[in-house]
């Protein structure tokens, strides 16, 4: 017979609300071992006492059987004397002591909710709100801890005394699922018109015919509203881009499932799993050429953004249209999403003809999350719903906790303490008062529910972001408070060594847009030598003028005046010039009047954008860049050669590209050459950097960061070819490459200068 044993055992990770305990009685009941389990500040606990080997297959079991929400970061084991423990029991919670444990994040509807959902003898069957431990809404309904029914916004819905057995059941798989309703006692679905008069009928059959009619339909969501029409219906998708004021930027389609999926875009095995996942992001994938979507949806894109279904009400609508949709943020352009049922109302009223609501609240807006597969892997491009709050796990500890206050464009904030990162879900763009209150709102929602009081707080160096504006009036309230700023790309740099679990020191190569630079210019095509405490400036893209300052970066054809003036040495060929205000802006970029010098990359892609005249003037963030990708023509291998000269710093003449670009537009060549031509000049400008620099600091590790590596082109031909030179290269996988990753980057700086003492 067995020797008998006992262990105490402390799981820590996101362990509650998933199912755990249930889990954890399940599985010690079944191998016939004593003991309890329940929940403290830190995670779970376990006291198990049996037959040796019947104790080791119950840890077995914890460490690789755990419900499929739970993320266990660490199990310890300890062994304790033997007491003749009598059965298994899941004991009350201990709630004394500052919070450790993880929340969950928003979880798609599991199979076996599926199954009820479908099953016309179960009481939740064809019921939208159905949930269980498995899944359903966690972040997005809760108001504070601990993770209780009273705290989340089904506070308000009694359970019926179905739902309360099932609750209060250790066998089953709603135990202490703090959403669990059904259609006895939880949240109902209503269909409204603009007026918000409540129209008759089954609200999901009649938002079915509302789409089919061509109509616009704004449906409540987990984290906000989203309007949606038919996929396929050209002037419905026209229609809703008129009226929501979106004139080019893509809107993310719902499918039915990975089938559907596969008649729009191509779906290989990686594609699939994130499609299928738990998260449910919206997933880029290439679109077939015979995809049967409206023209409106995704114009002149090779991809198409697509998800599947998450909750209920998202599965019963998509099965009575049985058709794609487009789902899109419920918004006008440039304004958060909405969230609040009133506010919806009355902001998408102009929008929506026929709103299918619900009357369980949000309490925190999260937009979608957006992925795409890169090199076998998942590569998140804007991290919500489905991920947020979960943390990243950080390689050193912080030592005081951090507060980074983040970017101004793409914000997220990040609180940091102990070896946890909780990077916020998507603020937005810092440019109206309903996103600054949302971001100033979630550090507090965040604070309450991690129980942290940061006491350093990091933000970027430019002095007008609202964001670093926010930091400083954070210290002038409380001199308690320490202030670090850190460098734009440092942070870029950073984010990337902390989403891949190292410290450094690398070469980094940071291209964006702009960034505020040390030396007062606007920094974007950077080389750095980087750890997570400091960094040098080993390189840079030529700066050229920004005529207009910021009217540059809306109008394109500015850095194109700037970069052919650089390019021809003031003789530009008489045939280039399309605009009348040329000359003018000439003038500004050459004395310097209200025309900063930036080394961006991302304005060096806008320059040649707008000289094949394909963007002018954008109407979203990244368009001019974004549609030179997709012009690239993607087989073509010729390249044009940038001067690299210099050494402290080096220096990639950007100018270069740009008139090789302009002559082999006068000689006649395709645009769709001259853009390959050109991402693979500044592909082989970086990579000639990188090989001069690893000789000389002996560092053969590059991380690549920066908004301008959402370009997938670019990003596997640097990533290619450094490869092919030996480097060891690092890219994002779990926080974006753009501004939204940012934080990150500022918190592991600014803890890592607190543990050094600088």
């Amino acid at each position: 017979m067995d020797q008998r044993v006992r262990r105490t055992v402390r799981v820590e990770g996101v362990v509650q609300g998933v199912g755990f305990r249930p889990f954890v009685y399940t599985l010690a009941t079944g191998l016939h071992l004593a003991g309890r389990v329940g929940n403290d500040v830190d995670g779970v606990f376990i006291d198990v006492e049996g037959a040796r080997r019947d104790v080791e297959d119950f840890l077995d079991a914890l460490r690789h059987q755990a419900p499929p929400l739970a993320a266990i970061e660490r199990v310890t084991v300890t062994p304790t004397e033997p007491a003749g423990l009598a059965g298994f029991a899941i004991v009350a919670s201990d709630a004394g002591g500052q919070r450790r444990a993880l929340v969950s994040a928003d979880s798609a509807t599991c199979a076996d909710c599926l199954r009820e959902l479908d099953d016309p003898r179960d009481r939740r069957f064809g019921y939208p709100f159905l949930n269980c431990t498995n899944c359903g809404p966690r972040f997005t309904i809760v108001r504070d801890v601990p993770y209780d029914r009273p705290l989340t916004t089904m506070s308000a819905f009694t359970m019926c005394g179905d739902c309360a057995a099932e609750y209060h059941d250790p066998a089953d798989r709603r135990f202490h699922a703090q959403p669990t309703c059904c259609p006895a006692c939880g949240p109902r679905s209503r269909l409204l018109a603009r007026d918000g008069a409540e129209l008759p009928g089954d609200p999901v059959a009649e938002s079915a015919m509302v789409l089919r009619a061509g109509r616009i339909l704004a449906v409540k969501g987990l984290g906000g509203y989203h309007l949606a029409v038919l996929a396929e219906d050209e002037p419905a998708t026209a229609e809703l881009r008129r009226r929501k004021h979106r004139e080019d930027k893509p809107f993310a389609l719902m499918v039915s499932d990975v089938d559907q999926a596969r008649r729009l875009c191509e779906v290989d095995c990686v594609a699939a799993a994130l499609l299928t996942g738990r998260r449910r992001p919206i997933v880029l994938l290439p679109r077939r050429e015979t995809a049967p979507v409206a023209g409106s949806v995704a114009p002149g894109n090779r991809e198409l953004g697509l998800m599947l279904p998450y909750t209920p009400l998202h599965h019963l609508l998509l099965r009575a249209v049985e058709a794609p949709i487009v789902l899109t943020s419920g918004n006008t352009s440039d304004e958060p999403i909405a969230y609040v049922d009133d506010e919806a109302l009355r902001r998408l009223s102009g929008i929506a003809d026929v709103f299918l609501i619900h009357d369980r609240p949000i309490h925190i807006r999260t937009d979608d999350s957006v992925v795409r597969p890169l090199s076998g892997r998942e590569s998140v491009i804007r991290r919500s719903r489905g991920y947020v709050p979960e943390p990243i796990k950080l390689r050193r500890p912080v030592r005081r906790p951090v507060l980074a206050c983040g970017a101004e464009l793409k914000n997220t904030f990040c609180l940091a303490r102990e070896r946890h990162a909780f990077v916020s879900h998507h603020i937005g763009d810092l440019e109206n008062y309903e996103t600054l209150r949302s971001f100033t709102t979630g550090i507090e929602h965040f604070r309450r529910l991690f129980e942290i009081d940061p006491v350093v707080i990091a933000h970027d160096l430019h002095p007008e972001y609202l964001s670093t504006k926010h930091a400083v009036a954070m210290a002038e309230r409380n001199e308690n408070l320490v202030l670090a700023g850190v460098q734009h790309h440092h942070a870029h740099i950073a984010s990337c060594l902390a989403d891949n679990g190292e410290v450094g020191p690398v070469l980094g190569v940071a291209l964006d847009g702009l960034g505020y630079g040390t030396d007062g210019t606007i920094w974007g095509g950077e080389f750095l030598l980087a750890d997570l405490v400091s960094f040098r400036r080993l390189g840079h893209f030529e700066p050229v003028p920004m005529p207009g300052g910021t009217a540059a970066i809306r109008q394109p054809w500015r850095m194109a005046v700037a970069y052919l003036d650089a390019a021809f040495g003031g003789e530009v060929p008489p045939s280039l010039p399309w605009r009348p205000e040329w000359p003018g802006v000439l003038d500004l970029a050459r004395k310097r009047i209200n025309a900063p010098l930036t080394s961006s990359v991302g304005r060096l892609f806008d320059a040649v954008s707008a000289l094949l005249r394909l963007r002018d003037t954008i109407n979203y963030e990244g368009q001019a860049a974004i549609e030179l990708e997709q012009l690239a023509d993607t087989g073509e291998q010729g390249s044009y050669r940038a001067a690299v000269s210099g050494s402290s710093p080096w220096r990639v003449t950007g100018a270069d590209l740009v008139r090789a670009a302009a002559r082999d537009l006068l000689g006649g060549v395709p645009p769709a050459v001259i853009a390959a031509r050109f991402h693979n000049g500044v592909a082989d400008a970086v990579v000639r950097v990188c090989l001069r620099l690893g000789e000389n600091t002996g560092v053969r590790a590059v991380a690549l960061s920066g908004g301008v590596f959402q370009n997938l082109l670019l990003l596997t031909r640097i990533v290619d070819r450094l490869g092919n030179n030996g480097f060891r290269v690092l890219t994002h996988a779990r926080v974006p490459a753009n501004d939204g990753g940012i934080s990150l980057g500022q918190a592991v700086v600014a803890a890592a200068r607190d543990r050094s003492g600088r």
